[in-house]
């Protein structure tokens, strides 16, 4: 698979506590220069990326991260402002503990309302893969499609495993036509993208393959 096929998958991510300015700026100027898909960074960076990289790159934030058990009020206030700032993409993380609870029309309504926040910007649903089971990722598959956000997203990074093989096939096989999949965490080489993506992985969350881009000079 062609190098520049991967990175144009690629969200470059950056969303460590101790991130500085010029680390954000430093993740812009590689999604501009590789055609990222996105950059993904913290939501308190989001205005002055965009000032910075204009429409150059995408800018996707993170909301409800990462623990995702913030009240839902509190999700929709910083969608709001994530996309008046500028946010292109919204990467939310669901209430793990009403899932795991079996309060699905929980999830499922806190789900739509932030994809009306998010306006016609693209919403992808965090749903933390290594703390369910096969069971509550299936579900979780059926009710990110039935509130039409336009992805699934396997992991925050933060929650002590990524995006593993099997994963992505589960959700290839039980997420509706109109959803996408997004890998994160855990992509570690050249080799596990382009497996990611040929399991159905449309977006792949990481910094390792620009970095690796970079050093091996592959574009």
């Amino acid at each position: 698979m062609d190098i520049n096929e991967i990175l144009s998958k690629v969200d470059h991510t950056l969303l460590k506590q101790t991130a500085v300015w010029e680390e954000i700026k430093s993740i812009c100027d590689d999604g501009i220069k590789y055609k990222t898909a996105s950059v993904c960074i913290p939501s308190s960076f989001v205005k002055r990326a965009k000032d910075y990289a204009g429409d150059k790159v995408k800018i996707c934030t993170v909301i409800g991260f990462p623990n995702g058990y913030s009240t839902t009020a509190v999700k929709i206030f910083e969608t709001k402002d994530a996309v008046n700032n500028g946010a292109d993409e919204i990467d939310m993380v669901i209430n793990i503990g009403e899932l795991k609870a079996k309060n699905y029309n929980t999830v499922l309504e806190e789900i739509r309302e932030i994809k009306s926040a998010c306006e016609d910007k693209i919403l992808k649903v965090i749903i933390e893969t290594c703390m369910l089971t096969k069971d509550e990722k299936i579900k979780m598959c059926q009710l990110v499609t039935e509130a039409k956000a336009d992805f699934i997203k396997t992991s925050t990074g933060f929650g002590g495993e990524g995006a593993v093989f099997d994963d992505i096939r589960l959700f290839a096989e039980n997420v509706g036509s109109d959803v996408k999949i997004k890998a994160a965490g855990g992509i570690t080489s050249i080799a596990d993208a382009e497996k990611f993506i040929e399991l159905g992985a449309d977006r792949l969350g990481t910094s390792r393959i620009v970095k690796i881009a970079k050093e091996e000079k592959l574009c």
